[in-house]
């Protein structure tokens, strides 16, 4: 029994670290860049885009933004869809076993 109390004690300092982890990408931003810099985007941790930068020469300057939000907001939507096709290929996997919120397995 003294191995189980040593594994199990391992796996909460693991899971603590993960968590630690996995708080510190949130906060992160990565910046990327295509075209010799005249596509620009920032991602968070998560993976979320943030922001888009478009060089004028491009585009239309007079409907940059315009073009910029409907990039975040495709981005967005394709997140979202991607989101809620793995929800549904993980409730496959666990048979309809409803998992709480945020849990992720392998555990």
């Amino acid at each position: 029994m003294k191995n189980l109390a040593g594994l199990m004690k391992q796996a909460t300092q693991m899971q603590a670290k993960m968590e630690a982890m996995q708080s510190t990408l949130e906060a992160m931003s990565i910046d990327g860049s295509a075209g010799a810099g005249m596509v620009k985007v920032v991602l968070s941790g998560k993976g979320d885009m943030r922001s888009i930068t478009i060089d004028p020469k491009l585009a239309d300057p007079t409907e940059m933004e315009m073009l910029q939000d409907l990039i975040l907001a495709a981005c967005a939507d394709a997140r979202t869809k991607l989101d809620a096709k793995a929800a549904e290929e993980m409730q496959k996997v666990t048979g309809g076993l409803n998992l709480p919120a945020g849990m992720k397995l392998p555990f």
